[in-house]
This record gives structure tokens, sequence and C-alpha cells, in this order.
């Protein structure tokens, strides 16, 4: 079929409108708030970027930060917008004061885009600044200027004040999960020596920057080998150490505050400068992998003015320090060679702590080789993608934004994984089919991940055996029925990726799906409700006598009914690791021994449903 291409095919979009239509440019993804990376963290990002940039240039060292379900509001200290420009900084696409190096030589937001966006998509935008004893608002719905309030005498002290609420046309019925909120906050005050955030009353505040980071994120790993290594020079700092139980590298890098958590230019030139130093410092040529396996580390850099691979700003692109200065690389490696090398060399204990965990991992690395090349060859005859794993059509496609959209979903029986497989999307979801309950792995070694078929398959299926880098699927979702045998599956996948791979649970990538538990239903219409409440507040609805259905396993849903809960209103819970949880403690509770403490917790726990469904509340 042909279509007429003239003059009338050719549409002019306001700044606006084209935000709103393509709102992945600006914000990468969109989702509920389940996945840290959800568009409505990047919206609170795009504020907290501005106010940061203020504190950087030497204006206010507090910045207050209140969400309440779905309104947020973030107030600073700095200088306040000029008054006569607040409806343009936040309004007119490319207009800003960093595009000026002198007012804002290392800041994070460059484009004149980030507050931009946040008023586009959101349904409610409010901006109030106060500078020198004035104050001017604007107010906004959808981008939509509804409030030019005149300039007023004000006794605030000066500093700007964002509130808006994330617009649910864009968004669908989103959350907030503080713990994530929380954790992007801490990262700014670890980032930024002398600056407070005030979340929600909770007082945010460190004093040994990437040093506290990574004790605040090391209680995952089990303890580290030797003290944690810190190195501050001029606008680079880092801080490392390696696990004793960790089987991969873990990294938190930073570009002018921002968290580039796909890396970027900085965090391969650190990777390649820590494997040189300790190759020239022990007179070996190590392997790679043996030197960097367990590490974790924290780096952060200032870049004059850095080119991101995207809005969203996740990557750093940057090959020089400064345009037309040194490169990235070497002066990372510079650094890391000068200082790594001087602290290996005072400090003996750290150094001999460090050459026995290479020594370690060459070893286990030579002792797996076998194993892991029999494990490969049962990935083959097992026949992966055909019998244990239907796979999604994006994997084709080297596009790394469609990648994100990809999700695995681990279920067990034929029935469930029949009805998941029916109703996907195939091209960006994939089902992986269990064999009856998977081993309790708690205590045993790796090896087991490659002479146990299911395991062993599992991380072949996910590509994680080398890296999470690697990772196929951004989201992991362990998806088993409501019932006793369902949450033991669920535990025991969970001791797996906890053992494991606890990257993975920490990135954000493992989640828990949610399935209806009622059905009420009339001749007009069915609703699907997920506790009692809602089946409550549906027979409300629908009025006398509706009929109601309980289900009791995924495998009693039909395929047709299931693509309600698997597409677009997909409830996923995802599993997060709060910053006071030990990985090895709360394994060693829920899948050690039996021990009195456990059976008490049990016991307590327990709630019994009319329909003697018995089940431990979330804890």
């Amino acid at each position: 079929m042909s279509v007429d291409y003239t003059e009338d095919s050719i549409r002019s979009l306001d700044w606006k409108e084209h935000i709103r239509l393509r709102p992945g440019m600006y914000i990468g993804k969109l989702g509920d708030g389940s996945s840290a990376d959800d568009g409505i963290y990047v919206l609170l990002k795009e504020v907290m970027d501005n106010s940061i940039d203020e504190f950087v240039m030497g204006y206010g060292n507090v910045i207050e930060v209140v969400v309440n379900d779905k309104e947020v509001v973030v107030r600073d200290y700095g200088r306040g917008m000029p008054l006569g420009k607040v409806n343009e900084c936040v309004s007119k696409i490319n207009t800003g004061a960093k595009y000026d190096s002198k007012v804002f030589k290392k800041a994070v937001g460059l484009n004149g885009v980030g507050s931009k966006a946040v008023n586009a998509l959101s349904a409610k935008f409010k901006a109030q600044s106060i500078r020198e004893g004035k104050t001017k608002i604007v107010e906004y719905v959808r981008g939509e200027l509804v409030n030019d309030a005149p300039i007023e005498p004000s006794k605030e002290k000066n500093g700007t004040i964002i509130t808006f609420f994330p617009d649910e046309e864009i968004f669908g019925n989103y959350h907030y999960i503080y713990e994530y909120v929380e954790e992007m906050l801490w990262n700014y005050v670890f980032l930024n020596s002398g600056l407070t955030i005030i979340f929600n009353g909770q007082k945010l505040h460190s004093k040994n920057g990437l040093r506290d980071l990574l004790e605040h994120n090391i209680n995952g790993n089990g303890p580290i080998l030797y003290p944690i290594i810190h190195i501050k020079e001029d606008e680079f700092e880092c801080a490392l150490s390696h696990s004793s139980r960790a089987y991969s590298e873990e990294y938190y890098s930073f570009v002018n505050g921002q968290h580039t958590t796909s890396g970027g230019t900085h965090l391969t030139a650190f990777k390649e400068a820590i494997v040189r130093t300790v190759r020239d410092f022990y007179g070996k040529e190590f392997e790679t992998s043996d030197i960097r396996t367990s590490i974790i580390a924290a780096i952060s850099i200032k870049v004059q003015e850095p080119v991101f691979e995207s809005q969203t700003k996740t990557k750093l692109g940057s090959q020089h320090i400064e345009p037309g200065g040194q490169t990235v690389r070497n002066y990372v490696n510079d650094i890391i060679k000068r200082n790594l090398d001087n602290y290996l060399h005072i400090h003996s204990e750290t150094a001999e702590a460090m050459y026995r965990k290479i020594l370690q991992s060459e070893k286990e690395r030579k002792d797996m080789a076998g194993i892991k090349k029999l494990a490969r060859e049962s990935v083959k005859k097992a026949s992966l993608h055909n019998k244990k794993l239907r796979d999604c059509r994006i994997h084709l496609n080297t596009n790394h934004e469609k990648r994100l959209e990809t999700t695995l979903f681990i279920t067990e029986g034929d029935s469930a994984s029949g009805s998941i497989t029916k109703s996907r999307d195939v091209q960006t979801q994939a089902v992986f089919s269990l064999k009856g309950k998977p081993l309790n792995c708690y205590g045993l070694s790796k090896k087991i991940v490659y002479q146990n078929e299911e395991f062993n398959l599992l991380q072949a299926a996910l590509n994680i055996d080398e890296s999470l880098e690697n990772l196929r699927y951004n989201n992991v979702v362990i998806a088993t029925d409501a019932d006793v045998d369902g949450m033991h599956i669920r535990l025991l996948l969970l001791t797996f990726f906890l053992q494991f791979y606890p990257d993975l649970v920490k990135a954000g990538h493992l989640y828990i799906l949610q399935t209806p538990l009622f059905r009420v239903r009339n001749k007009k219409e069915s609703i699907y409700c997920y506790s009692e409440e809602e089946r409550i507040k549906a027979i409300a609805k629908l009025g006398p006598n509706p009929e109601i259905t309980r289900f009791k396993g995924l495998g009693e849903i039909s395929p047709d009914e299931f693509r309600h809960f698997i597409g677009t209103n997909i409830r996923l819970d995802p599993v997060i690791l709060r910053r006071e949880s030990s990985v090895a403690e709360t394994l060693s509770f829920y899948m050690g021994k039996n021990t009195p403490q456990r059976q008490v917790f049990i016991i307590d726990n327990l709630r019994v449903e009319e329909d003697v469904l018995i089940e431990p509340k979330v804890a």
C-alpha cells in the first residue's frame, strides 16, 4: 500500500509535545517505579542535578527532598534562578546558564533539557525561585503554563523549590519505592563532601566520600580481605578492596556526581590501570580475571563539558578530561599507578592479602576450567534454546536501549510455563522453565552452578558466568505459584542468586511477579484482585452476587487472561537488599540449619486465610 508523502506530511512539534511523544529520548524507559532506572526516578534526578550543581559552585549545603505518594518536592538553598528567567529556565529547550563554562565548569546538566523534561512529563509542575528578598512562581499542567505569578517580596532564604507530579498518562499507575530514592540521595552525599540532604525528615551526610560509599554497599559481599584503599587526587577519587565471598566484580562509577551505571571511558581506564599497576608491583603477568575477581570499587571523576551517550547520562563517552586536554585514560592511569603502587609499598599487609587473593582466584580458575568445559557441553546437549528456554527475539538486535526492555520469566511446571509462553510478548519476553524444585545451594561452592543441571542452564541462559555486564535480560522475574510450594521455589531461587550473583540483585535486576489471587466478574466486567482488600472493593463495585474465582496456581490462569498480568499492567515486586541487610546473615537465618529463632519467626509471621491458604507475611 502506498502512502502519500507531501508537504502535509511534515509536522513541527513544540517542546512539550516532542518530549511527551518521545519520552524515551529524554528519560530512557518509562516503567511504573518498580525498577531503580524507571523514568520517575530520572525526573527526580534531573531536578536534583540542578541543585547539586549549585552546591558544587559553592552555594547552599542543604537540599530538602520530600516524596509523598506521587508528589515530589525538592528545595535547595542555592542562588535561585534569575527571577526574570524562571519561565524560560523550566520551559524553553536549550535555555540555561550551563552553556557558560565560567558559571558551571563541571556541571552534570549541560544540555538545557532536564527540568523541561520534568515539566512536560508532569501532570502538575511548579517552580519557585527565591532570590535577594524576592520570589517568583510559575505553574504548569503537562507543560502548559497556567500561572505566571508576578515577582513578590519574600523573607525566605535564597534558593529554588521544584514541585512535580509525574503524569499517570505517561507513567501509568506508578509508585515511588523509597529505598530507591534513598540510595540515589546517599550517592549524592557520598560524592559531595559537606552536603546534607534531608529526605522525608531523615538526614543524610557523609564525611569520608567514596570510602563511606563502599562501606555502605559492602555488607552484602561478606567481609573484605584488607582495609579499603582510598585514593583522592585532583578531580579523581576511588576506593577499593576485595571481598571474601563475591565471585564477580562490582563497581560504582560516577562522573561529575552522576551515577554512570553503564560505566564509560573512566571506568574502562580504571580497570586497565588496576591490572597494569598490580602486575608491575608484583612483577607477574597475572590473568586479568584473577586480579579483578571479587573486587569491589567506587570511582568518581570530574570532567569539563562531559559527553554522555544518552540524555539519561548513564555512560561517559568523553575521551578527554577537558577539551583539548589530557585523555581520560592517561589521567586515570597516572593517578592509579602512582598512588596504588605507593600504597602497596607502604602497607605490606594489604599487599600480602591482595597477593593471596589473586593466587586463590588463579587456583580456582584453573580448578574450574574442566568443570566449566563439561558444563558448556551439557548446555549444548540439553538443547537449551529449544527445551528450557523460550527466548525473545530482541537478542537478534544489538540496540542497547531495546535490551533494557527484555525480561526473563523463571517459572516451574509445564502448565505455568505454557501459559506464560503463549501469552508473552515474543519480542521482549523470554521464559525459562524449571523442572521441579531447585537445589538448596546455601553454603555450597560455585562448582555447584556448573555441576547442577538446573543452575548451569539458568546461568547460561542469563549469560552471567563471566560478568554481569553480559546479562542478557534487564529484568529477571521469578514467577511461581502463591502457595507453599511456590514460595519454597521462590526462596530457593533467591538463595541461588544471593549466594552466587548478589550483584545481580544489588543492581536491581531481580523481581517477583505478582499474579492475581481472585477474579471477580459479572456479565459486563472482570476485575482481577491481588489482595483481599481489592477483592472486597471489586465486589462493592460490581454489585450483588458476582462470580468469584480463587486462583491457586499459575497453570489455572488461561493464556488470554495471563496477557493482562505480564503486559503493560504487569506488577513486579523488586528484590531489594536494604542498607542494613547482610547477605550472609540473611541466608544463614532462612536457609541454614533449623534454629529456635527461625521457628519463632515462622510462627509469629504465619497468617491463615479462609480458604486454608497459609503463607508467611512479607518480612
